[in-house]
């Protein structure tokens, strides 16, 4: 009898061994990626660091000769032309992003459990409703926005010269995306859960507030984080409908700074603006990386 020929043993750990050729070959259109990702970001940096304020980096040197942060010094004092000042810019992007974030998360959370765990008359046209509303583009409701905020005056106070006329018309982008996504999460909670919650004696708001929401955690961060995002980068509802420069943005200012056919343009102070303008958003993701990556996870396997 002869004996059993003898089966190949897997790979340590079940993962499968790549030839040198494949894995120089994946390792080479990484770093190929990669440098096209962090190509422009060098630049920028260069152009903010350089003292001669020209239009493009000498050379692909990152430290450009004679480096030093003036553009950055001469961004935080005099940002524009207008008597504003960087911090107030900062400060009003800050409250608008706060802002659309914390409404759009708090709106679009109960909008989402009622379309994942409530069975009402028109539900499925209220959600295709939703989504035709996340089809549109922002610019296409910069004028029905605009005519409807103009409208709410109080004294000498215009709606749609506000910050908060802007934030209004930043959720109601905001909305359908964050409703849509909380859904599709929420869907994915085991509705034994909150059973067990009413057999205990909790009501539906107390299960959705005890249970639900410490799920959802993950999602509200997503959530929430693309809506600061958005709401920090917004600039067509604000250069559209603020006159006040007291009132402006910081992307409004910056795209101030763009001289007429781009040839005026301080490109040095203007990437030194750009630098500053984008440091918030990527300090928020680190701090907040550990549920965001989370909630970017969901749906990939349903428990």
């Amino acid at each position: 009898m002869t004996a059993p020929s003898r089966l190949p043993k897997p790979p340590s750990g079940g993962l499968r061994t790549l030839s040198w050729r494949r894995q120089a070959l994946y390792q080479g259109l990484c770093l190929f990626i990669a440098l096209t990702v962090l190509f422009p970001i060098f630049w920028v940096v260069s152009l903010a660091l350089d003292p001669r304020d020209i239009s493009r980096p000498d050379g692909l040197s990152i430290i450009p000769p004679g480096a030093s942060l003036q553009h950055f010094i001469s961004a935080v004092e005099e940002p524009t032309s207008n008597p504003v000042t960087f911090w107030q810019l900062a400060l009003n992007s800050f409250i608008l992003a706060i802002g659309t974030s914390l409404f759009s998360v708090a709106i679009g959370v109960f909008a989402a459990y009622a379309f994942s765990r409530v069975r009402f008359r028109a539900r499925s046209v209220l959600m295709l409703a939703v989504l035709a509303v996340l089809m549109l583009p922002a610019v296409a409701t910069i004028a029905p926005l605009f005519i409807l905020l103009n409208q709410v005056k109080i004294g000498d106070f215009n709606l749609r010269q506000s910050l908060v006329g802007v934030g209004l018309a930043v959720v109601s982008g905001l909305l359908p995306f964050a409703i849509w996504n909380l859904k599709g999460y929420l869907d994915t909670i085991p509705k034994d859960l909150e059973e067990a919650a009413f057999v205990d004696g909790a009501g539906r708001t107390q299960a959705f507030l005890r249970v639900i929401l410490p799920l959802a955690i993950p999602a509200l961060a997503v959530t929430a984080f693309l809506g600061f995002v958005a709401g920090w980068t917004e600039f067509y509802f604000s250069v559209t409908f603020l006159n006040d420069p007291q009132s402006f943005t910081l992307s409004v200012a910056l795209n101030g700074m763009v001289g007429q056919f781009a040839t005026t343009t301080p490109w040095g102070k203007f990437s030194a603006f750009a630098i500053l303008f984008a440091l918030p958003v990527s300090l928020v993701y680190i701090v907040f990386q550990r549920w965001i990556v989370g909630g970017l996870a969901v749906g990939g396997v349903k428990g």
